[in-house]
């Protein structure tokens, strides 16, 4: 089945159905094909992704495996020594880094891993969440290269440029 947009113009009851309509063709073995430009609803709804792009093919893999090459998961974090806490877990293989609000973001490290390394130097933790990339910051990311068309930037978001 191949359908595009399908979602478009429905109101929540039948995107709910329409969401429920496909699973229920997958699980029985139908390979069914949505083509959108409503990545979150793709999220929600979709379990393999092809990306195609100036005439290639830009991915065929899973959402969750789409949305990990673009940017790994981050852990936000929230503490009573922020600046300790970020000694303590930086190494090789994590990076720290301080977000606009002071919290910290930490690459590399699970939450359950910061929270015991806090624990154990006895930082209590006020905010402990990890952070996904959104398919949409994904799909950006990584079809950058692939379009036609850009947005020229955020202070002008109704002009585009052509990608040279």
């Amino acid at each position: 089945m191949v359908l595009d947009e399908p979602v478009n113009g429905l109101d929540v009851e039948g995107i709910r159905w329409m969401r429920a309509m496909l699973g229920e063709l997958a699980a029985q073995g139908k390979t069914v094909f949505v083509s959108s430009h409503l990545m979150s609803e793709i999220a929600q709804t979709a379990t393999r992704l092809i990306m195609i792009g100036r005439g290639r093919l830009i991915a065929d893999t899973s959402v969750a495996d789409f949305i990990a090459s673009a940017a790994p998961a981050s852990v936000r974090v929230r503490s009573s020594d922020l600046r300790a806490l970020a000694e303590l877990l930086r190494s090789p293989d994590v990076t720290v880094s301080f977000a606009d609000d002071g919290a910290l973001l930490v690459s590399g490290l699970p939450a359950e891993r910061i929270g015991a390394i806090a624990a154990a130097a006895g930082i209590a933790v006020a905010e402990l969440s990890t952070v996904q990339t959104l398919l949409e910051d994904a799909f950006v990311d990584l079809t950058k290269d692939a379009v036609e068309y850009r947005a020229a930037g955020p202070s002008t978001p109704s002009t585009f440029q052509e990608e040279k």
